[in-house]
């Protein structure tokens, strides 16, 4: 595990300092499609860096990665021996705008079970790791989710999916109903440092919908590692791969952000 270790955590802060570099040329992006979902020159380089270096260290292990959608799994994604999993870019909307909170993430999964997530925030080099059953590190230094034990005291935070426009869904609700239940809710534009920010006590707890596993595949390891718990809305262990709704907390609000979240 250790080998695997070492080679993520080197390629996502080379990844992520690729970014750096490009952002004094920032252009206009461009759009996916038709929603708010915006792609930079820098997601497309950053996911080739990282998908070259993959395929020539591990040439047998499978790849999916956001931007290209790169799946030479076929259907039976979740079961490859090796599948790594990764977002070049988390937070191009932010990066576009040169607000700096976005990151790398790098996540490695072995017949549907995480082993390894790797987190790396470039503008504060900040870089948050796990491996599964061995604790969760920024920077070298252990992990531990925060002991806020009731909402009302909580600093949460969110985010709305790209199709907000097209499918607004409830979480309008939810945000209402959070703000008027913490101490105070942030919407931050990247779920990988989120998730990160939950495994080291700056948030209490975070919630979102329409997610993918490049979205959450390490940062939801990290923040199980560091002590947090990870459900989907009802409460069922959250699984990137099956579920599209995601919430995470140190664990002592958890099921009062439940009942909350479930809130008619």
């Amino acid at each position: 595990m250790n080998n695997y270790l070492a080679f993520a955590l080197k390629l996502a802060r080379k990844a992520g300092k690729l970014l750096i570099s490009l952002q004094p040329s920032y252009r206009k992006p461009q759009t996916k499609s038709t929603t708010l979902d915006l792609v930079t020159r820098a997601d497309y380089l950053s996911e080739e860096l990282i998908i070259s270096a993959i395929s020539k260290k591990f040439p047998s292990h499978k790849i999916l990665s956001e931007e290209q959608k790169h799946n030479n799994c076929g259907s039976r994604i979740v079961n490859c021996e090796f599948l790594w999993v990764i977002d070049p870019l988390d937070g191009t909307t932010n990066y576009s705008h040169q607000f700096p909170f976005y990151c790398v993430s790098i996540a490695l999964v072995k017949e549907s079970k995480v082993l390894l997530g790797v987190v790396y925030n470039p503008n504060l080099d900040e870089t948050f790791y796990a491996c599964a059953g061995m604790g969760a590190y920024l920077n070298a230094k252990r992990l531990k989710v925060s002991n806020i034990k009731t909402v009302d005291k909580g600093l949460l935070v969110t985010g709305f999916p790209y199709i907000i426009r097209k499918k607004p869904g409830d979480n309008f609700r939810n945000f209402q109903n959070f703000c008027l239940s913490a101490q105070a809710v942030r919407r931050a534009g990247s779920a990988a440092l989120d998730l990160t920010y939950v495994a080291s006590g700056r948030f209490d707890g975070f919630w979102e919908r329409e997610l993918k596993p490049w979205d959450t595949a390490a940062g939801m390891l990290i923040a199980r590692e560091a002590g947090g718990e990870v459900t989907d809305f009802k409460g069922n262990q959250y699984d990137p791969f099956r579920h599209r709704e995601i919430l995470a907390s140190n664990g002592l609000i958890h099921q009062q952000m439940i009942k909350i979240i479930n809130k008619k």
